[in-house]
């Protein structure tokens, strides 16, 4: 049943995410600035540190506008329809699984656009695409919690940016680490325990949001 729920919580995001179009195309068009704005900044960076903080602050803003929409667009009859529906586990998977997909598509276009302007000195291309991977599962389970939680205080967009900094602290701080190894060129003999913490975090956060989000879909 939580399948077939998923399933079709997930194909109804694709379709309300290609019916507005304007969303994506206005996270990808942020992207694509901010990374020329650098660009015209600095030309080319090949500090590694500079390199590896710049991309992460990029893709941080980038996120919060991605999924921030995931549960502040839905109205109070839209939750009332839900909850008749489909149990409250498989919407905030359907949520996370959905925003992991976006957040991956957005951090390797904002990784190609990033090595077209600024330069791409990451060695070790595999070790940095996998951390973006992870890292994307990470942020976007953590804001979608976030997001439903300051959707039911009624708030807005700087509730969530509040909150949802803090948390993202440790992951962007493993995430950030794994990087600069990738671009180190170091091999994953050396870098694999910061992966397995990346990677357990994911499992603590998306653990949290299955079993607290049922609470909250009470209220």
């Amino acid at each position: 049943m939580l399948t077939k729920e998923l399933k079709a919580l997930l194909i109804k995001e694709v379709k309300l995410e290609f019916r507005h179009k304007y969303a994506l195309n206005g996270i990808l068009l942020y992207v694509a600035s901010t990374v020329f704005v650098s660009y015209l900044s600095f030309k080319q960076i090949v500090n590694a540190p500079t390199w590896n903080a710049l991309f992460w602050i990029i893709m941080l803003f980038a996120s919060i506008n991605a999924v921030s929409k995931s549960f502040m667009q839905d109205s109070k009859g839209l939750f009332l329809y839900y909850y008749t529906l489909a149990s409250p586990q498989a919407v905030i998977l359907s949520k996370i699984v959905y925003n992991a997909f976006l957040m991956l598509f957005i951090s390797l276009t904002c990784y190609g656009c990033y090595s077209l302007f600024i330069g791409n000195i990451v060695q070790n291309q595999f070790l940095f695409i996998s951390n973006l991977a992870l890292g994307s599962i990470g942020i976007s389970s953590i804001l979608t919690l976030i997001s439903a939680i300051a959707s039911k205080t009624g708030s807005n967009f700087s509730l969530m940016a509040v909150l949802s900094f803090p948390v993202m602290i440790p992951l962007l701080i493993t995430l950030m680490r794994v990087s600069k190894d990738a671009i180190d060129g170091l091999d994953f003999s050396v870098t694999y325990k910061y992966l397995v913490v990346v990677s357990l975090l994911d499992l603590i956060i998306l653990a949290l949001s299955y079993m607290l989000f049922p609470y909250l879909w009470k209220d």
